[in-house]
């Protein structure tokens, strides 16, 4: 339950090496969060950041956590709130972003990132979001990306599932009107750190931290978009209702 001046104390994250969430449960640890829940892949590499956070003050519990088994989820996220008894936060961090030419090669491999971007997105974000009507309370943080927007030909396929996920996630934020819990959705630009390692910067290219900074004056705001860096809104009003023949030169670019 957020305490008396309505903080954030416990923060369930699933995709827990994600170092944009990382990011945001730095200012939360950093606040008054005091329960942090780890869901990944692979637990013993979320070691560094969870002795972070324990030095801060914090109590850390780390899962197993699979995006591309839809079926386990539900139970997963049960299991992580029955645990805690009453969870704030849920983060939506996990995805891959991938390479468009093994995927023009590879459709598996495609339709693999799809699984995990969307499909396992999906059924990780109903599965929090029965706990919050259940509790009465909760905010359920997306991490989409401005690739979502509107696709660009050099990453389709990552773009059509962030776009697929950014929908998804204000229509699930519609339907929990009224339960007290509510949905946000973040969009970052260009982010450096692993995944774009070796990767040409695109304009307005940010940082997880800088990512964590927005997403918290967004929260404090009321925001239910959030974008990253803020000028990326009008940017991409503007791309979005380019002529197509306009846009796919100018994203080629």
């Amino acid at each position: 339950m957020r305490d008396a001046v309505g903080a954030v104390q416990s923060v369930l994250v699933l995709g827990g090496g994600s170092e944009i969430a990382q990011a945001i449960v730095d200012r939360l640890v950093g606040g008054r969060c005091r329960t942090v829940v780890l869901g990944a892949r692979d637990i013993t590499a979320l070691s560094p950041v969870a002795a972070r956070w324990q030095a801060a003050g914090a109590t850390v519990d780390s899962f197993a956590f699979d995006a591309l088994d839809p079926a386990s989820h539900q139970a997963a996220v049960d299991a992580a709130f029955d645990a805690h008894g009453d969870i704030d936060m849920a983060i939506i961090a996990f995805g891959v972003l991938g390479d468009q030419a093994t995927f023009d090669a590879d459709p598996v491999a495609a339709a693999d990132a799809a699984r995990a971007n969307y499909v396992g997105a999906v059924s990780a974000s109903l599965a929090v979001a029965s706990r919050f009507r259940t509790q009465g309370h909760g905010t359920l943080l997306v991490l989409s990306s401005v690739a979502g927007v509107r696709a660009r030909a050099d990453n389709y396929v990552y773009g059509s599932t962030k776009a697929g996920l950014d929908a998804f996630a204000q229509g699930l934020g519609d339907a929990l009107v009224g339960t007290g819990s509510r949905v946000v959705v973040v969009r970052p630009g260009f982010v450096h750190g692993r995944m774009t390692e070796g990767m040409q910067p695109a304009p307005f290219a940010t940082t997880p931290d800088k990512v964590a900074d927005a997403v918290v004056a967004g929260l404090a705001k009321g925001r239910e978009v959030i974008w990253a860096p803020a000028v990326l809104a009008p940017v991409f009003t503007v791309m979005r209702n380019l002529p197509r023949g306009v846009w796919r030169r100018v994203s080629a670019r």
